[in-house]
């Protein structure tokens, strides 16, 4: 069994979905391993990882506008706002959503279906470096 560790930094542009399935597959065939798991984690508690459809964009603008409506910015409920009428919103988008994923690799490839893609989802409306932390285990 073997095993590999790597930091990704994700540079956002602000809220919305970033892909970085080319970026996580490039480090898993660099890592030689051919069959196993790998586990990603998002250091962070104002964005989120998701799998999500890859082929049309429409997908990932309904995603946010939905978001919008379920937590919107600047809402009278949240006391919470050292960094901004963005700031709580941003957490409880991360709350309903998640910070780590596990995905089987087969073949030196992660097994995704047809049209899944994984993104970092940025809920600050500002740009920020995000890292994922990617933990690769199996076989060569």
């Amino acid at each position: 069994m073997r095993q590999s560790l790597d930091t990704i930094i994700i540079p956002t542009s602000g809220r919305g979905l970033v892909e970085i399935t080319d970026r996580l597959q490039e480090r898993i065939a660099a890592s030689g391993i051919v069959r196993g798991l790998a586990n990603l984690f998002l250091r962070h508690t104002s964005a989120s990882l998701l799998v999500q459809e890859n082929a049309d964009p429409a997908v990932r603008e309904d995603l946010e506008r939905f978001f919008a409506r379920l937590v919107p910015d600047g809402d009278a409920l949240f006391r919470h706002q050292d960094e901004g009428p963005d700031d709580m919103p941003a957490h409880v988008r991360t709350a309903l959503t998640a910070v780590s994923l596990a995905v089987p690799v087969e073949g030196g490839a992660l097994a995704l279906g047809t049209w899944q893609g994984i993104y970092v989802w940025e809920h600050r409306r500002q740009g920020h470096r995000r890292e994922v932390m990617l933990h690769v285990l199996g076989e060569r």
